[in-house]
């Protein structure tokens, strides 16, 4: 187990111990008092966010990783553009390799400039799935929309991944949360998932609960706990598997195949229990989110490679036939979120 893995299971372990948690809990102490000092910057006025002449969306969450952000971002994107509306997602591009200083056009509409390995796989597949949506990284989100209302006429901006990043004035700030993870042992970075405190709740405007399951009794419940306690207008996210195809033909996958399953996502265990609902997973291969994957990795392995959509668009580069994707199908009410 390496150490990243490691410290990611301390993050979801209900009462962590040992020396490494200790380590990582003297570290939290710094990470909260720069968290704390931005943000009391911001509640006083002292820092002003900027505003752009395009209505955002932020679309965020509490902890690191695999909270479901990207189909939920797709889906809001998908309501608008049907509405008539330009749109442009806006990433910090995080795992591709272009230089995020600058503002980089992965897709504008219409044509598409980059692939997964340069991008980076979540705005490369957001690219990819989105007609008529225009995909930019970069880590000045105020640089980003500002371009893309310049140059790309957008009316409405949706950020990806943009809750603490407060220097862009927002319209709408919508927060995720896992209904499994909810917020792990509740403590800040690196002891635990947090990238702020909870007192952040106040700058929410919608919370949605994302349940990755086939029972969503569980979210349900939460989302009306929430807003009842939290006084804060919640939501449940349905995510879904739909079916397995391959990457290159498109083929659908039958079940009860024999399979091996890889993933680099930040929480690959719904990934794999969706699987292993109709398929027989012979070995799971885990690697560290955001992986870029080499031809190394999967050489030895034969048969049936099933992977996540997020990580097919990588795997895509590699030119083999056996690579087969899970589909998700999102249910939400988009327009009871944004309106």
């Amino acid at each position: 187990m390496n150490i990243k893995t490691e410290i990611t299971q301390l993050h979801y372990t209900k009462e962590p111990k040992g020396a490494l948690f200790n380590l990582l809990k003297f570290c939290s102490f710094f990470y909260g008092i720069g968290s704390e000092l931005k943000n009391l910057l911001y509640d006083k006025g002292i820092l002003k966010p900027q505003k752009v002449g395009a209505y955002v969306i932020s679309v965020g969450n509490f902890t690191t990783g695999g909270v479901g952000k990207t189909p939920v971002v797709a889906e809001i994107a998908k309501y608008f553009v049907e509405k008539g509306e330009k749109v442009c997602i806006i990433s910090r591009g995080y795992g591709g390799k272009l230089n995020n200083k600058k503002v980089n056009v992965i897709s504008d509409g219409v044509n598409l400039y980059y692939k997964a390995d340069m991008a980076g796989d979540e705005p490369y597949w957001l690219a990819v799935n989105l007609n008529m949506c225009a995909v930019l990284t970069c880590a000045n989100r105020v640089k980003a929309a500002e371009y893309a209302i310049k140059e790309l006429g957008v009316t409405k901006i949706i950020l990806d991944d943009a809750f603490q990043h407060r220097k862009i004035y927002r319209d709408l700030n919508i927060v995720l949360v896992d209904s499994e993870k909810m917020f792990g042992n509740e403590n800040l970075l690196p002891a635990g998932p947090l990238r702020e405190s909870l007192e952040g709740f106040g700058r929410i405007d919608k919370l949605v609960i994302v349940s990755k399951n086939i029972d969503h009794t569980r979210a349900e419940k939460l989302a009306k706990i929430m807003t009842k306690k939290q006084r804060i207008s919640s939501c449940v996210a349905k995510v879904e598997p739909d079916y397995v195809y391959n990457i290159v033909s498109g083929e659908h996958l039958e079940k009860g195949a024999e399979v091996t399953a890889i993933s680099a996502i930040g929480q690959p265990e719904q990934f794999y229990g969706f699987l292993e609902k109709d398929y027989k997973i012979k070995n799971k291969i885990t690697f560290d989110d955001h992986h870029q994957y080499s031809l190394e990795d999967i050489k030895d392995i034969e048969g049936h490679i099933v992977t996540t959509e997020k990580d097919a668009v990588k795997l895509a580069l590699l030119n083999r036939t056996n690579i087969y994707a899970l589909k998700l199908k999102t249910v939400l009410d988009v327009k009871e979120l944004v309106l």
